[in-house]
């Protein structure tokens, strides 16, 4: 199965964390961030957490 974007900044590869959603250009699961988001982790403290990987 090919690489798979589902937005500007996501992607879906089975090579990569299991064909999880990522980060296009870094393996973060998109459903770690979103945990953050959900328990009310400050955005720059996402941001920071995970070394300026992700973009504001």
């Amino acid at each position: 199965m090919p690489t798979q974007t589902s937005a500007q900044h996501t992607a879906s590869d089975p090579t990569i964390c299991h064909g999880e959603p990522t980060s296009a250009h870094a393996r973060i699961l998109v459903a770690d961030v979103l945990e953050q988001v959900e328990s009310g982790v400050a955005r720059d403290a996402i941001i920071e957490e995970w070394r300026y990987e992700i973009d504001k």
